[in-house]
């Protein structure tokens, strides 16, 4: 399942059923092929019958024997014991039915992350090599138990875990296709010091160097559209040592809502622990230390401290005022809107025209 051309039969005769055949067509006996490979007639007996496996010893004896190569007969045990897993497997799958159906597969499939299987059996064996996972027991230990407190704390994960982990894997699977450089916290700073001034940029543009400027200085960028259920709108966590994740979507966001997400998760890269496992989530209302320190480091990166003073103890906020705040900074003036609208001093229905409103193009 999930490769071409691939043949997984309903039945298989064990091999020895292959080697009695043999063994009437060279008109041998069991106890003779005992006495020429130098095993008890008990052994060859329960070969015969399935009971005992072919082993690469016996494989190579049975060459010297029979004349059929060695090869060939590890062949016939190594697919006859497969099958005998797949078949075990397939018992097991039938009481995880249940389990598939908390996940959104249609959408999935829709979206091109999963294979559609023929049947729930099959759906189940594609899911479980979606997430890289042998069995729904071992999902739920790694996806849900053990898991990081804050992961398992957090909005989205109460709301509905099995979507919460099909878009973090999304991300993983997204990541994996990044060539990132080794990390380098010197780099990363440079890289988001470029990305601060690129902000009037074409967005794709923009959305490129975010992506390329970051995988340079060791962190995954990427991009996830949001699923049902969820509202998880940014994680930031370290796939290894040298390689960290910030994972986004853009749920009903502008672009100064994205930027200022985007380096809220780079603030969590560069101030706390490699094993902190960061997941925003609207609504969440997350006032704890670590979070109000990266809400600080996206703060002044794109607006520096004495710059905002100067501007707000004007306390003149027409379009005119903030475009050319905006360009005496070198910054997008909606995010000089969205920062007055956030700290109060417009209302959020107020100036959202000078603000690029983001939507998901989809194929």
């Amino acid at each position: 399942m999930g490769e071409k051309n691939q043949y997984n039969p309903d039945c298989v005769s064990y091999p020895g059923e292959t080697l009695a055949e043999v063994l009437y067509s060279l008109n041998m006996t069991q106890a003779e092929l005992a006495r020429k490979t130098g095993h008890s007639l008990k052994t060859i007996n329960e070969i015969i019958k399935g009971k005992a496996p072919i082993s690469a010893n016996t494989a190579f004896q049975l060459e010297l024997v029979t004349g059929i190569s060695a090869r060939f007969w590890n062949n016939r045990e190594i697919h006859y014991r497969e099958f005998l897993a797949r078949a075990a497997a397939q018992d097991k799958f039938k009481s995880d039915i249940n389990w598939l159906k908390n996940f959104p597969i249609k959408e999935m499939i829709k979206r091109k992350w999963l294979q559609k299987g023929n049947n729930q059996i099959e759906q189940i064996h594609l899911l479980l090599a979606y997430f890289g996972i042998a069995s729904s027991e071992q999902w739920n230990n790694i996806w849900v138990t053990s898991r990081d407190a804050s992961y398992r704390q957090s909005k989205a994960f109460k709301a509905d875990p099995y979507a919460l982990a099909v878009w973090i894997r999304q991300g993983e699977i997204e990541a994996s296709k990044i060539e990132c450089k080794p990390y380098d916290e010197n780099k990363f700073r440079q890289a988001l010091n470029k990305i601060r001034n690129l902000t009037l940029e074409n967005l794709n543009n923009y959305i490129k160097e975010i992506i390329n400027g970051c995988a340079e200085a060791g962190v995954a960028v990427v991009f996830i559209q949001e699923l049902p259920r969820i509202s998880t709108y940014g994680i930031t966590r370290w796939l290894r040592p040298d390689k960290a994740l910030i994972q986004l979507c853009i749920r009903g966001k502008t672009h100064d809502q994205l930027c200022f997400t985007f380096f809220h998760e780079a603030g969590h890269i560069l101030l706390h622990g490699k094993r902190d496992f960061f997941i925003e989530s609207k609504g969440g209302q997350d006032i704890s230390k670590k979070e109000k320190e990266a809400d600080s480091f996206a703060t002044e990166i794109l607006i520096p401290h004495d710059e905002w003073q100067n501007f707000i103890a004007q306390k003149s906020f027409t379009d005119k005022d903030i475009i050319n705040f905006a360009k005496r900074i070198n910054i997008h003036q909606g995010i000089i809107v969205g920062r007055l609208q956030h700290e109060g001093y417009i209302p959020y229905n107020k100036l959202n025209y000078l603000k690029l409103r983001l939507q998901w193009v989809t194929d």
